[in-house]
């Protein structure tokens, strides 16, 4: 990853470059006639976000000036989604799709097959965070349990990078930048207000960061136990992030994962188990009840559900932090 100056140096290139066509990111994708000023009948571009993290990037970045479907509904698992007719047919429409086929490779394939837009992936941006081996074991777990054909296309195969980029406040930020360059090149008139409001983001994110760092700094334990695989990074402030199942929540562990988990708990004095909110908290709470910990809610931010649904990305990743200062003994 690089450093935070050099990380700063590139958003703020980004911003300034706002009415250029990023030609790498969707050059595989574009309309026949290589224009990039198509929008939607009501003259606002049509954008088709993904997931949430993306969403919310797309919404601040574009505001009311665009018009913003979400592929993945709330209280919807990510990691599962499956596109609808209707769903592909806007895909297939979509001025821009903003997607991330590590995470939804189904959403890549219908652009491919279908789009006629411009596509953003978030790996065009970001550098995915590598999996770590010795949380393989658990993805080699849920690979073998799904011996369906199906399996192998349904996203929970991630391959060797951890798609869960979101909980990097930085990240996102360098993803609002490149929306906004990318809305610049489909709406160039309004190409001041997408880099406007991509500033205000950035600057939002950095004090988000800024928060989570001073906020970790202090703590009595840095070992964090976790439904699934998904805050890996979140390694960047100090702790260390074990999950009960691997990078898709659907995954199972063996009964040794469970035993190294429960020994760890001990060895480390770790005080609580976190679940999530869209996935279900059977084996989090069965884990801390056999262990003599607490239980709590960890939030990957995959997407919104009916608990959270007055909440944002923002608000989420400030309740994570207050949640693991709690857990960690943080001053």
């Amino acid at each position: 990853m690089n450093s935070a100056p050099a990380r700063r140096a590139v958003r703020a290139a980004v911003l300034l470059l706002a009415g250029t066509v990023a030609l790498s990111a969707c050059s595989a994708f574009s309309d026949a006639t290589g224009s990039g000023d198509s929008t939607g009948s009501d003259g606002a571009p049509s954008v088709a976000a993904s997931f949430y993290p993306l969403e919310f990037v797309a919404r601040r970045v574009g505001g009311e000036l665009i018009d913003l479907t979400v592929l993945t509904g709330p209280g919807q698992e990510p990691h599962d989604l499956e596109l609808t007719v209707a769903q592909t047919a806007t895909v297939a429409g979509a001025d821009l799709v903003l997607l991330e086929e590590a995470l939804q490779p189904v959403v890549a394939d219908a652009v491919e097959q279908n789009g006629t837009g411009r596509v953003l992936d978030v790996e065009d941006v970001v550098a995915l965070r590598p999996v770590a081996e010795e949380h393989e074991h658990a993805e080699g777990a849920d690979e073998h349990a799904e011996e369906d054909e199906h399996a192998e296309g349904d996203g929970h195969d991630h391959g060797d990078e951890d798609p869960h980029f979101w909980l990097d406040p930085l990240l996102m930020a360098d993803l609002a930048g490149a929306v906004a360059e990318e809305l610049a090149a489909i709406d160039p008139d309004h190409a001041e207000e997408y880099s406007t409001n991509a500033a205000a983001l950035v600057e939002e994110l950095e004090v988000l960061d800024a928060t989570w760092t001073s906020g970790l700094a202090d703590c009595e334990r840095d070992v964090v136990v976790v439904s699934h695989d998904a805050f890996g990074y979140l390694g960047r402030y100090g702790l260390d992030f074990h999950g009960i199942a691997g990078l898709s929540p659907g995954a199972e562990p063996t009964p040794a994962d469970l035993g190294e988990l429960q020994a760890l708990i001990r060895d480390e004095g770790v005080t609580t188990v976190f679940g999530e909110t869209l996935a279900p908290r059977a084996l989090s709470e069965t884990l801390a009840r056999d262990t003599g910990v607490d239980t709590a809610v960890l939030d990957p931010i995959e997407g919104l559900s009916d608990d959270t649904a007055d909440e944002d990305y923002l608000s989420l990743m400030e309740a994570n932090l207050e949640a693991l200062q709690e857990a960690n003994g943080c001053r």
